[in-house]
């Protein structure tokens, strides 16, 4: 299946009342699915990747000095970036 699809066949079905998962089988599906709840149920369109999600949780993790050169780095490259696609 698409992973477009994903939260219109689940809002879809849940609308009918043909469908209507426990949190934990919700949670469960989302797993196997590598999709956020939100995403599953049509909250937000973001689809994101598994491995960004947990780097993010691990970089919520360091401390505060930490994260702050994790930010000033990523900043850095993101302009990098942007400014190599406009010249």
């Amino acid at each position: 299946m698409c992973f477009a699809l994903i939260p219109l066949v689940c809002q879809a079905a849940s609308r009918r009342d043909e469908v209507k998962p426990s949190i934990e089988m919700a949670t469960q599906l989302a797993e196997a699915l590598e999709v956020s709840l939100d995403y599953l149920v049509g909250s937000t369109d973001v689809l994101l990747e598994k491995t960004i999600v947990n780097r993010v949780l691990d970089i919520q993790k360091l401390k505060e000095s930490e994260k702050q050169h994790v930010f000033a780095l990523l900043d850095t490259f993101i302009k990098q970036t942007k400014l190599q696609i406009i010249m």
